[in-house]
């Protein structure tokens, strides 16, 4: 299965890296590696992290790595990185706004 990063998931890594780089550069690189594995990872059982909770009817499943969570869609052989966020963030209306 192929995974795709969209355009928000991809600046959605640039924010996470340049966050983490104030206090820690080599840390910011190491930790965005950690980040892509795990989205990539999804590529072999994309099914196996859950629908996220009241909206199991949108597809959209969610990965969490240590305080991030990576949020995505599996269409047609392809795994969709929606976005990865903080998981103090209020990622309800980032993902399903009104």
């Amino acid at each position: 299965m192929i995974v795709y990063l969209t355009a928000e998931a991809e600046f959605d890594l640039e924010a996470i890296g340049d966050f983490i780089a104030r206090d820690n550069p080599s840390r910011a690189l190491s930790f965005l590696r950690e980040l892509r594995e795990k989205c990539l990872g999804l590529a072999d059982m994309p099914e196996r992290f859950p629908l996220v909770p009241r909206y199991e009817t949108a597809g959209v499943r969610r990965r969490v790595h240590r305080d991030y969570f990576i949020f995505y869609r599996v269409e047609a052989g392809k795994v969709h990185i929606l976005h990865i966020l903080h998981g103090a963030q209020n990622y309800t209306a980032i993902l399903f706004p009104s």
